[in-house]
């Protein structure tokens, strides 16, 4: 009923479209523009891919003890992880200890695999609100250090009552847009989609990223503010289409989703990557983008 009221209003999106370009905004009074001669994309989307099946391996191998729906109906996964039979006896032995399932947190397990962890907290700019920051470890440059999530619009589709007031839209080149808003009707969006998209027992999203107990701990790039003056952008924002190849398995890590179920179109993710060296206990802050007029 949702999305049937939502489209409904599809056809007042163009007559509205310059009302609701002041709410397509991200923190506050910025969207994102990138000019023609200007290079988005700092790494391949062959380095993108493996950073992400790296840290979800990892993620995957880690949260073992809630896997075995993959293990039982699809056989194939389990032999794709040679490393199982020795981390399901480490289980077996914190479990008679009565300690948690899991041998790491999300955050571990990200420092473990890509050298750093990262954050949301206070942000170190004035009435920024959140902000995300390094919390160990290092970014080395060219590094994939945060994801944006949320549900992701075609142009055409509508995101009119989604808009209003909210700070947490980002627009990519192509003019696709993705609602990283962890409350209110944004929420509700996001859960029924992902509820629709559900394959049997299997997840095709992630929906950890709109509670404070995040399963994939890189979907926090929401919360990374524009750049200022005095804090100048160390990451920026990198368009990357899913593969059709993606492992089933790992598609529950990742924080986006379609609005439209029958598109025919790869789902899109933003990463986020590192301009520079990051050190311990910076914040981040975004580039590639302007101030809407």
């Amino acid at each position: 009923m949702l999305r049937a009221l939502l489209r409904r209003w599809a056809s007042y999106r163009y007559r509205f479209a310059p009302w609701i370009a002041l709410h397509l905004r991200h923190k506050r009074r910025t969207i994102r523009y990138v000019p023609d001669e200007s290079k988005d994309k700092i790494i391949s989307d062959e380095d993108v891919l493996e950073t992400l099946l790296k840290i979800f391996k990892a993620l995957f191998v880690n949260d073992f003890s809630r896997q075995m729906d993959y293990f039982t109906l699809l056989p194939e996964v389990k032999s794709k992880y040679p490393e199982l039979p020795t981390l399901q006896f480490k289980i077996s032995k914190r479990s008679c200890s009565h300690q948690s399932q899991n041998i790491f947190n999300p955050e571990e397990v990200l420092f473990n695999t890509l050298g750093f962890s990262i954050t949301r907290a206070q942000s170190s700019l004035i009435s920024a609100g959140t902000g995300v920051f390094v919390t160990k470890g290092f970014v080395p440059k060219g590094a994939v250090v945060s994801m944006y999530p949320g549900t992701v619009y075609q142009k055409f589709e509508p995101i009119f009552f989604q808009s209003i007031g909210n700070p947490f839209i980002f627009r990519c080149i192509d003019g696709i847009l993705i609602d990283g808003n962890d409350k209110g009707i944004s929420k509700a969006v996001y859960r029924s989609c992902s509820k629709r998209d559900q394959l049997g027992p299997f997840q095709m999203s992630d929906t950890t990223w709109l509670t404070r107990a995040v399963q994939n701990p890189l979907s926090v790039g929401q919360y990374v503010n524009n750049c200022s003056h005095n804090k100048t952008a160390n990451v920026c924002y990198q368009e990357f289409d899913v593969p059709e190849c993606f492992p089933i398995e790992l598609k529950q890590y990742l924080p986006n989703i379609t609005y439209s179920h029958d598109v025919p179109a790869p789902l899109r993710c933003v990463v986020l990557v590192s301009l520079r060296e990051i050190e311990q206990g910076e914040e981040l802050f975004s580039n590639y983008y302007t101030i809407v007029n």
